[in-house]
């Protein structure tokens, strides 16, 4: 089993977070951002992911903090759990639609982080949730995992319904990437290392 705990501390947020990326899409998350533990949620649900979370932080001041703290911890915990990044598949893309909104993802576990975010969401707020924080959230997930994550939306005209496309495919792309391959010996790269 792939399973690590991480947990950051900062005079903004306290967070303590478990990830198993064999899991069954089980989750405990618990953030005072509502609408960001409902994508969270379903990350995990589509991803086959088990995830707890336990985050508090500054939210008097915005959801800012809070948010690329968990994309950090998040990150950070891929990172620890898979190790030498030995036979894994690497690579994972898919597409989602949500209603309306349909959104395109690819990842490389790369060992070099990337981040290319191709969305433009008209509206500025889901709730109380700021739409801008999705980027930020992935740039720290990308920047700490060290993978290359492209996300493109190929329609959407509801906030929702388009954030939630983009937790969900990338939950299904990084579900392929992580995944064992048994015909993999060692790295999948001809540099023998990611």
């Amino acid at each position: 089993m792939r399973k690590v705990t991480v947990e950051r501390k900062t005079k903004e947020t306290n967070i303590k977070l478990g990830l198993n990326l064999d899991g069954e899409g089980r989750y405990k998350v618990n953030t005072p951002a509502g609408f960001f533990n409902h994508m969270l949620e379903s990350f995990c649900k589509h991803g086959l992911f088990d995830i707890e979370i336990e985050a508090a932080g500054d939210t008097e001041v915005d959801f800012h903090h809070l948010v690329e703290d968990v994309g950090i911890c998040l990150g950070q915990a891929l990172d620890k759990a898979l190790a030498k990044r030995e036979k894994i598949n690497r690579f994972g893309w898919a597409v989602v639609p949500m209603d309306e909104a349909l959104v395109m993802s690819s990842i490389d576990i790369s060992g070099r982080p990337l981040l290319v975010y191709d969305v433009d969401i008209k509206k500025q707020k889901v709730g109380e949730y700021d739409t801008e924080l999705t980027e930020e959230f992935l740039k720290a997930l990308s920047d700490n995992a060290k993978l290359c994550l492209h996300v493109r939306l190929l329609n959407g005209a509801n906030a929702h319904h388009t954030i939630e496309a983009i937790f969900k495919s990338i939950s299904k792309s990084l579900k392929a990437a992580v995944s064992i391959n048994p015909l993999i010996k060692g790295v999948l790269s001809t540099k023998d290392v990611i």
